[in-house]
């Protein structure tokens, strides 16, 4: 029982046992596959073409080979296939880069419900842009499998999402999910999915999505991507354009992530409980970095790094629930006034935003060219802990709410430098009505203001 040597032109030694020329053994170079118990496609007739002639073929011998357990190999070459219904026990694998199945058209490509484990690996799946059938909503397309595997993968051009994954679990990793009109990652209802080490970028409404149709625990974890160039070509407000998204998911850890040129938010997560965001770089964001918004209880932001976004941070929406937070040890720089929409509330050009039950500490903004700190808006403010935070280059440190019924806050310890406008001041939505608190005191019940220092 030994490794087959393939070479990467795509010669090797096939299930009929031709061995290769020992000098082209020695002058080209070589991979070594392990293929130990895997059955060679080639030998049951399934070989590269122009057409998808062989889908039948091809479904029969997975399906055959699923039956057996054993993993169907793919030698390099164009193979062309639609209409693949995958069954339980596929494992279906190639040499990265040289093996393609690309797309025929006519309904979908892969496709699989209720299976126990479906593998893919060392594959780059196209789907040359073709149309979709109704049924399906991406390239690969899974629901209720337990333990679905995507690994080290090319799956490019969808015409509408990459990869879709219903009520599924297991892992999507090391692959690059790239050109897809709609999400490169839709995961719906999903039971402890890994989405881990995988190139993201040129899609067309968003990125990775870990959605539930329901409020609920959901336990994702995505870690380690690289995510570029998101668009938002439906439009809207925040639907769309989104690096990562989390909605009505929670216990979703988003970490260790580099996500650069999302036409709204680097990462957003909506009624997403107990989400932590920490050790993420959010680079040239079109509207929001980062956003932890309605109803949620429980989000930890934690040493993510903002850079050029319309707004760095923001911990909002009480009137809807959105609650308890702490903000700490994430830096925050170079903002904007403009976004992608007319914003009929706070607007835009401010760095960390927050309102009911959060601690922020130990943050850094420098150059929001509206407020540093946003506390509260409106009578929707309570129990904000303000404290060790540096604040730069912005014509308002911090905009505190002084609007009746407002809870409380206490501002402590921060140091504000270069706001020519006033280091705190109190608003009442966007109206100013205050001088600086932080040199002339508050007479607010619902403040504290001490020990900042203003330069």
């Amino acid at each position: 029982m030994v490794s087959r040597r393939l070479f990467l032109s795509g010669l090797g030694l096939g299930a009929a046992g031709i061995a290769a020329p020992a000098h082209a053994r020695t002058q080209l170079p070589v991979v070594d596959v392990d293929l130990r118990g895997s059955i060679d496609a080639s030998a049951h007739g399934i070989r590269p073409g122009a057409d998808d002639r062989k889908s039948k073929a091809f479904a029969k011998l997975l399906k055959d080979a699923a039956a057996k357990n054993t993993p169907v190999f793919l030698p390099p070459g164009d193979y062309a296939v639609s209409n693949i219904t995958l069954p339980d026990n596929t494992r279906l694998t190639g040499v990265p880069g040289a093996t393609r199945i690309v797309y025929g058209g006519d309904g979908h490509l892969f496709a699989a419900d209720g299976a126990g484990r479906i593998e893919l690996a060392n594959l780059v799946i196209d789907g040359a842009n073709r149309w979709l059938g109704d049924t399906v909503d991406g390239l690969v397309h899974f629901s209720n499998v337990a333990n679905v595997i995507i690994e080290n993968c090319e799956i490019q051009g969808s015409s509408k999402t990459a990869v879709s994954l219903q009520r599924c679990g297991g892992r999507v990793e090391r692959s690059r999910l790239s050109g897809a009109a709609e999400y490169a990652l839709y995961a719906v209802e999903s039971r402890d999915l890994s989405v881990t080490g995988n190139h993201v970028f040129d899609c067309g409404n968003g990125g990775i999505l870990i959605h539930r149709w329901e409020k609920g625990r959901d336990g994702t974890i995505v870690s380690g991507n690289r995510i570029a160039r998101i668009s938002a070509t439906h439009g809207g407000t925040g639907q769309y354009g989104n690096g990562i998204n989390i909605f009505r998911a929670d216990a979703v850890m988003i970490s260790n992530n580099h996500i650069s040129g999302c036409a709204f938010s680097a990462i957003r997560a909506n009624a997403g409980s107990n989400v932590q965001i920490a050790g993420n770089t959010c680079l040239d964001s079109g509207e929001t970095a980062i956003y932890s918004e309605f109803g949620f209880e429980g989000a930890l932001v934690n040493s993510n790094l903002v850079d050029g976004a319309a707004n760095g941070i923001l911990i909002v929406n009480f009137d809807e629930g959105g609650r308890l937070a702490t903000v700490s040890g994430n830096v925050v720089r170079n903002l904007k006034l403009e976004g992608p929409y007319v914003h009929d509330g706070a607007g835009f050009g401010f760095g960390i935003a927050v309102e009911a039950d959060t601690v922020v500490s130990g943050n850094t903004v420098e150059n929001a060219p509206k407020w540093g700190l946003m506390l509260g808006w409106g009578p929707y403010m309570r129990g904000l802990v303000v404290s060790g935070n540096l604040v730069r280059q912005s014509p308002v440190g911090c905009a505190v709410t002084v609007v009746e019924e407002a809870g409380s806050a206490l501002i402590s310890g921060n140091i504000f430098e270069d706001t020519p406008n006033g280091a705190i001041a109190g608003y009442r939505w966007n109206e100013r009505t205050t001088g600086d608190l932080a040199s002339e005191g508050s007479t607010f019940a619902h403040l504290t203001i001490e020990r900042n220092r203003t330069g």
